[in-house]
């Protein structure tokens, strides 16, 4: 069987147990970054063979893989944090054990985007995860879609391209929109800062971000109805 097994965004005490139990137990781990991984391993004493999976190689890879897994193996793939397959290397994996009728379980556990999405103070009925934009061709086709959605926003950014991200927010969907800006996740240094575009470039500029980063933007309507309900009293 293939497990995702879902690793720590920050704070270690996120893991779960079956997720030790499972990388306890297993043949193999699948590892984005094996130094990463190994730190993790080591600190609750789990010691198993560490295979390399990674954006770069998960095409070559996958035969391997596939092959370990029907000779009965368990295998567990993990990323470098959060769910394997959100923005990180999964989906080819778990695409072709489905074709070779090869069992597949996903544990649940730390994502980076729901604690920010919860803590942003946008509505949660709905939502759109966009993850991470390109970084050149296609990403103003991109915020041309985004710009025409009525529902919460959720991007994931890196704290070098926050401003860049942050003004062209400001082009696409105005510097009235809201946006809370998701730093250090169950970090020490966690926060969750929610203020108009505008406010949020000057911010950042005077106070620059580290760490990983989620962008949280309000959807086209709710800015819409905060206008209108500023119309309507104003009246």
């Amino acid at each position: 069987m293939l497990y995702l097994v879902p690793t720590p965004i920050g704070n270690l005490e996120d893991i779960t147990f079956r997720a030790i139990s499972i990388m306890n137990s297993c043949d193999v781990i699948l590892s984005e970054d094996t130094r990463t991984s190994g730190k993790l391993l080591k600190h609750f004493n789990i010691s198993k063979p560490l295979w390399q999976f990674h954006a770069f190689n998960e095409h070559k890879a996958l035969k391997g893989i596939i092959d370990h897994l029907k000779q009965g193996k368990n295998i567990v793939l993990n990323s470098d944090a959060g769910t394997p397959g959100i923005s990180d290397p999964g989906y080819l994996l778990v695409r072709e054990c489905i074709n070779q009728g090869i069992k597949i379980s996903c544990l649940p556990g730390p994502t980076a985007f729901v604690p920010a999405l919860v803590c942003s103070g946008m509505t949660t009925d709905k939502f759109y995860f966009e993850g991470f934009l390109p970084h050149k061709k296609g990403r103003q086709t991109r915020w041309k879609y985004l710009s025409t959605l009525d529902i919460t926003i959720i991007l994931y950014e890196s704290p070098y391209r926050l401003i860049k991200c942050l003004e062209e927010a400001r082009e696409y969907l105005g510097a009235e929109r809201k946006v809370c800006v998701a730093r250090e996740i169950s970090k020490i240094y966690e926060e969750f800062i929610t203020l108009k575009v505008s406010e949020s470039i000057e911010y950042y500029t005077n106070h620059l971000p580290k760490g990983e980063i989620v962008i949280v933007f309000e959807g086209k309507s709710s800015q819409n109805k905060i206008n209108y309900e500023r119309d309507s009293e104003a009246n």
